[in-house]
């Protein structure tokens, strides 16, 4: 995979990621209170994104599952502020606990899958 490839599918996958949690708020919204949108949806976001970590995204080192976090993170934080804080007009109310630990996990479940992937794979490596 060349270097283009993979920031295409870091890009791909971060933007995927960001629009299911996206629409999957816009329906929650119908349905849940509005201040647990994002506690009822980020169980069900944490497990794909773990998912789509764990089977679509490779990297060639683990600083690389860093910056694919870092990147992703940067993401949600520009898409979030377009598309719910200025076209919905929310205002500073949309920023609360959940979409902070949002943001925590967007970084920290590409560095925590990274660190699991290199960790096994190393250990795989000395047993054989």
């Amino acid at each position: 995979m060349t270097t283009s490839e993979k920031i295409k599918n870091m890009l791909t996958w971060g933007f995927i990621l960001w629009f299911v949690g996206y629409l999957g708020g816009m329906v929650l919204f119908f349905v849940v209170p509005k201040d647990y949108i994002g506690w009822v949806l980020s169980p069900f976001a944490s497990i794909f994104t773990i998912w789509v970590l764990m089977t679509k995204v490779r990297r060639p080192e683990l600083m690389c599952y860093f910056g694919t976090g870092l990147i992703w993170t940067i993401m949600a934080i520009v898409l979030d502020y377009i598309f719910i804080v200025i076209l919905l007009k929310t205002g500073s109310s949309y920023y609360k606990l959940d979409v902070y630990l949002y943001y925590f996990l967007t970084l920290a479940m590409p560095i925590g899958v990274g660190y699991w992937k290199f960790k096994h794979k190393a250990v795989g490596a000395k047993l054989f």
